[in-house]
């Protein structure tokens, strides 16, 4: 029950075999028995408590519980021991890291990764020309150096003298020695295959938000055919992925992925296909089906409340619909157990 609660809730029956499948049903007392047990283990044993709903199925001449367990909405959930488990596949697995504990409160708004604090940071780590022409411009008044002491607690970027994650994300002077674990790792293969042992091009790219998604706008550009279509021969050629479907998934990997994951963010581009990861699954139970529907849920807030100021960002929730209209042959994956979202943009065949 632990397990369903921390992860997506689920279903335990009673009264079937584990390996074969097969009913052995429960009697009379069984039924009595159990469901006592279950409502005690809910309430009792499990930390924070929850609800469960049991119902008894007749199958043939036989009774069995189906035990319906819903998410948790105070993860993480704890058994008596104190343990936390989250699902793993069909079986179950402890969680001892704190990252993964971190995560499990995200999820519930308990936790936000972008307010963390950077403990060797200090206010003065702000980049005092990005942040004045953001400042000038969103505010329409004159920034006043001796007031960044006020300005960034009140703007959610840090407190007590110094940056949280947000605030270094978006304005941090050298920002790969404040979050040295936060860049972009972009490889240009020579085929197909991630195993390649050779690549043509490869770099990490560090900065801010504003800088990581030029740098990596650019990598992935400079590599794409420019195709001449049905134009002319004086024509300028267009490129094999629209501009505006590359724009708009790499600023999404950067405001929504998940920042508690200590990784970077991948750019790969193969001969058949560009593909760019963002660590972490969609937020908040997202799926594929939804996104693609302009459903939208906002991991990083703070971020996100900045990012149309930075880059070309909207945040209506609509760039998934563009990037689907825009660019016919892509595809969304979202990986739960790799703790991954990879888009996957496939290049098409050139023939003269």
């Amino acid at each position: 029950m632990v397990a369903f609660a921390n992860s997506k809730g689920g279903m335990i029956i009673i009264g079937v075999e584990d390996k074969t499948g097969g009913i052995s049903g429960l009697s009379y007392e069984d039924l009595q028995r159990i469901n006592n047990l279950l409502s005690t283990a809910a309430q009792e044993h499990v930390k924070s408590p929850i609800v469960i709903t049991t119902e008894t199925v007749t199958i043939g001449d036989k009774r069995v519980i189906v035990v319906e367990v819903p998410e948790g909405t105070d993860k993480p959930h704890f058994d008596k021991d104190g343990l936390i488990f989250i699902k793993n596949g069909a079986d179950k697995r402890k969680v001892t890291s704190k990252e993964e504990i971190s995560r499990l409160l995200q999820s519930v708004g308990n936790l936000y990764a972008e307010e963390r604090i950077i403990p060797h940071s200090k206010i003065s780590d702000i980049d005092r020309l990005i942040f004045t022409e953001f400042f000038e411009k969103k505010y329409k008044e004159e920034f006043k150096e001796t007031e960044l002491d006020r300005i960034i607690p009140n703007l959610r970027l840090g407190e007590d003298g110094k940056l949280n994650v947000a605030g270094a994300l978006l304005f941090g002077k050298q920002s790969e020695l404040l979050l040295p674990q936060f860049f972009i790792t972009a490889i240009w293969f020579w085929g197909n295959d991630i195993t390649e042992t050779s690549y043509r091009s490869s770099e990490n790219i560090y900065g801010t938000v504003g800088s990581l998604y030029r740098k990596g706008f650019d990598f992935i550009f400079s590599k794409l055919n420019k195709l001449q279509g049905n134009q002319s021969f004086n024509s300028l050629g267009i490129p094999e992925i629209p501009e505006i479907a590359i724009s708009e998934i790499l600023i999404n990997a950067l405001i929504h992925r998940d920042y508690f994951i200590s990784d970077s963010i991948k750019i790969f581009v193969f001969e058949n296909r560009v593909e760019i990861i963002s660590p972490g699954r969609l937020p908040n139970n997202l799926t594929v089906d939804q996104i693609k529907r302009g459903i939208r849920r906002t991991r990083n807030n703070i971020i996100a409340s900045f990012a149309p100021d930075l880059v070309d960002y909207r945040g209506a929730g609509s760039g998934i619909l563009r990037v689907s209209q825009l660019h016919k042959n892509v595809e969304f994956i979202n990986d739960i157990e790799g703790e991954q979202f990879k888009v996957v943009f496939h290049r098409p065949k050139i023939t003269r």
